[in-house]
């Protein structure tokens, strides 16, 4: 039998992946599970924020990775690579996960 996250859990590891960057985020649910598949990347539905999803099947966990974007000067001579920002994390149960 597989083992799911429970609401506990999900909310402990929402509170951790909410402190970090993207990279490290991203690097902490593939390691969690060998089995994470990203569903989306950097995919815009709501004005300025980005949303980048990820299935953990083994865990039972869906897990939504929100950021907003940061620009670093207005100079329009200057191209400067956008910054991101972690805003929030959505880490929600699968279809199987009953707990």
């Amino acid at each position: 039998m597989p083992y799911f996250l429970n609401a506990e859990e999900r909310e402990k590891l929402q509170n951790e992946l909410v402190k970090m960057n993207f990279n490290r985020a991203k690097g902490k649910l593939r390691r969690m599970d060998r089995k994470a598949k990203l569903g989306t990347y950097r995919n815009v539905q709501n004005s300025g924020e980005w949303m980048t999803t990820y299935d953990l099947p083994s865990l039972g966990a869906h897990v939504t990775l929100i950021e907003s974007r940061a620009l670093g000067t207005d100079d329009p001579n200057n191209r400067v690579k956008p910054h991101y920002e972690m805003v929030r994390v959505i880490v929600q149960p699968n279809a199987g996960n009953r707990t």
